[in-house]
C-alpha cells in the first residue's frame, strides 16, 4: 500500500484512544467523586497534580515518564520482574496517555458530581442505601452528561497527542507510530498530500465528535 494511504497509524491511534478512555473512566470516576465530596485538607494538592498535565509541556511530561519507566529508571526492577517493556511500546503509550488526559476526564465528572442533589443522596441513605448503592442509583443517572463529555474529551484528546507519545513511544511503525507522528513524518518528508489527507480527516472527526457532544448536551438541557 502507498505510504500516503497507510491507515495503520490511524488504527493504532483509535485503539490507543479507546483503551485510554476506558481506563480513565474507571480510575477517574472515584477520583472525581472524592474531589467533589471529599473533606481532606490535602485535596487541593491532589487537584493540582491532576491538572498539572494541562499546563506542563507534553515533552516535559514525556521526558520524566521516560526516565521513570525506562530500563535504568527507579521502577526498572518491577518491569523486569513482570517481564513487561513499557518504553517504546503500546503499553507505554497507554500509561502516558492516561496521565496526560486525566484532567479531561476528572474535571467534567467532578463538575457534574458537585451538582448531584444532596437531598436525593440523603433520602437514599435514609432508605438504607449504602455509599456504593447511592452512587450508582442516584449519582450516576444524574451525571450521564458528564460521563459522555469525559469519554469524548479523553478519546479526542488522546487522538491528537504528539509530545508525550513521541517521547515515551518513539516512532516505531505499526507499534508506536500514531496518527500525529505519521503526519509529522509526512511533513518532514515533504509529502504534503498525505499530511493533508490525514490532518483533514482528524480535523473532520474531531469536529464531528465535538458537535455531537454539544448537540446531545443542548438536547438534554431542553428536556430538563
Amino acid at each position: 500500500m502507498n505510504a500516503a494511504l497507510d491507515l495503520t497509524p490511524l488504527a493504532l491511534s483509535l485503539r490507543l484512544s479507546a483503551v485510554t478512555a476506558i481506563i480513565l473512566l474507571i480510575i477517574g470516576t472515584p477520583l472525581a467523586w472524592w474531589l467533589a465530596h471529599g473533606r481532606s485538607r490535602f485535596r487541593f494538592l491532589v487537584e493540582a497534580l491532576v491538572v498539572l498535565p494541562v499546563v506542563l509541556p507534553p515533552t516535559v511530561l514525556g521526558f520524566y515518564l521516560l526516565q521513570l519507566l525506562g530500563a535504568n529508571g527507579p521502577l526498572a526492577w518491577l518491569w523486569a520482574l513482570v517481564e513487561v517493556r513499557l518504553v517504546f511500546s503500546f503499553a507505554g503509550l497507554v500509561i502516558g496517555s492516561v496521565i496526560f488526559s486525566l484532567p479531561f476526564v476528572v474535571y467534567p465528572l467532578k463538575g457534574v458530581f458537585e451538582k448531584v442533589p444532596r437531598p436525593q443522596l440523603e433520602a437514599a441513605a435514609t432508605l438504607g442505601a449504602g455509599p456504593v448503592d447511592r452512587f450508582f442509583s442516584v449519582a450516576v443517572p444524574a451525571s450521564l452528561s458528564g460521563f459522555l463529555a469525559a469519554a469524548v474529551l479523553a478519546f479526542a484528546h488522546t487522538l491528537g497527542e504528539f509530545g508525550v507519545v513521541l517521547m515515551l513511544g518513539g516512532n516505531i511503525p505499526g507499534e508506536t507510530q500514531v496518527l500525529s507522528i505519521a503526519i509529522y513524518n509526512h511533513v518532514e518528508q515533504l509529502e504534503y498530500s498525505a499530511a493533508h489527507a490525514l490532518s483533514a480527516g482528524l480535523v473532520a472527526f474531531s469536529f464531528m465528535v465535538l458537535a455531537v457532544l454539544h448537540f446531545t448536551n443542548s438536547r438534554r438541557k431542553v428536556a430538563l
